[in-house]
């Protein structure tokens, strides 16, 4: 880590050491953030105008949900799409179509086992938040254990990490160079020093900052300082993000977590790590604040579009079995419950519609005849999975890079 930048940082260099199996003993040192204000941060007027900007889009996003007759049903499917994007940017990949068309029952790679972790973990979050759980450390290492089950790592999650971490490598640093002095940032060492700064940063988390700092103000500070303290083995870049959209949750921006902020960011991801690295360094707030709330805004813009346009396939789809031969609200809750779950099986739609197993698959059958409902792989007569064509099609839009 170049110590030379750090010229005005929010916090202090402290020593670390540690050994090399061929290079012998090392010293150097590690970037401790300074507990959070309570107070609002300088802002100059170019990034209260984009405060404002981001406030109304949410609060669109937020109306909208609010409007249509079951919100919820859009949560798995935007979840999914959040999974994918949040876990690109940490190096985890899988195309979005296999994302979204996953079988939770039956996961054929490591990638898509860790992706879906994703879901299941914002599932149990949200759900906490929801019943009045306050987010403390004691419920972060539960979302990191579920988010790392099933890898490689899965022995070392669920608490806080036991051991000295780096991020990122400078371009510049000598290929001999140790780790920590070529990376690009080092977060503190394990122990007390971190311990304290996480159960800090959840204490200011949960004290109401309302007359003092805007809430979307509080989550981007928040978002800081977890990335800057990175409390856990893996997985603090998708839990951190995560939490972006559970605090505007807990502040009561948003309903219902709808929101997902990782496609704006992905697209922008050196100009990301640059500004949470800036704060760091020069203690620049003003320009990560800023850059904060404008993807903030337009996530909100590109979520509410999306959210728009399913509700619009679903109502379409449902005019479409109004005009034919078909008729009952069994085939209307089939298009609710792909408009919610992106595949599906003839157990999933009995369960849901409330009918017996030939019921239901009398009810697909004719579905498919109308062009509605599609077999997703016809070729596996094992378990057969259906979906929305288009229902599908708005879900693999992609609008992150939209003025």
């Amino acid at each position: 880590m170049d110590l030379s930048l750090f010229t005005a940082s929010t916090g202090q260099l402290i020593s670390i050491t540690g050994s090399d199996s061929h290079l012998g003993s090392w010293e150097h040192k590690a970037f401790l953030p300074a507990p959070l204000p309570d107070e609002m941060p300088d802002l100059s007027n170019r990034t209260i105008m984009i405060l404002g900007d981001a406030r109304s889009a949410l609060a669109a996003l937020d109306n909208t949900a609010r409007l249509l007759p079951n919100p919820q049903l859009l949560r798995q499917p935007t979840l999914r799409r959040e999974a994918q994007s949040t876990s690109a940017l940490e190096g985890t990949y899988a195309p979005l179509s296999e994302v979204i068309t996953a079988d939770d029952d039956h996961v054929d790679s490591l990638e898509m086992r860790e992706i879906l972790n994703y879901v299941r973990m914002a599932n149990v979050g949200f759900a906490a938040v929801q019943n009045g759980r306050n987010v403390s450390t004691s419920l972060l290492t539960q979302l990191q254990g579920i988010l790392m089950e099933g890898t490689a790592l899965a022995n070392e999650s669920g608490r806080l990490r036991q051991s000295q971490v780096v991020i990122g490598r400078r371009s510049e640093a000598n290929p001999h160079a140790l780790p920590v002095q070529a990376a690009r940032f080092v977060p503190p060492p394990p122990g007390d020093q971190l311990e304290a700064g996480v159960d800090e940063l959840m204490r200011w988390k949960n004290v109401d900052h309302s007359l003092d700092i805007d809430p979307l103000i509080k989550a981007g500070l928040a978002h800081y300082q977890f990335e800057t303290l990175h409390p856990f083995r893996d997985g603090n870049g998708r839990l951190g993000r995560y939490l972006i959209v559970l605090d505007l949750l807990s502040s009561g921006l948003l309903s219902e977590p709808t929101l997902t902020v990782s496609p704006w960011f992905e697209a922008r991801r050196g100009e990301y790590y640059d500004h949470l690295f800036r704060v760091s360094t020069e203690g620049d707030w003003d320009s990560y604040l800023g850059f904060f709330a404008r993807g903030l805004q337009q996530a909100a813009e590109s979520t509410r579009r999306q959210m728009l346009a399913l509700s619009q396939v679903q109502g379409e789809l449902k005019d479409e079995i109004r005009a034919s031969h078909l008729r009952g609200e069994s085939a209307h809750a089939v298009i609710d419950l792909a408009t919610g779950q992106p595949t599906f099986t003839i157990q999933m739609v009995a369960e849901a519609v409330g009918l017996s197993k030939n019921g239901a698959r009398n009810v697909l059958e004719r579905l498919i005849e109308l062009k509605i409902i599609a077999l997703l792989d016809p070729e596996n007569t094992y378990r057969r999975r259906y979906f929305a064509p288009r229902i599908l099609q708005v879900l693999l839009e992609d609008d992150r890079d939209r003025p």
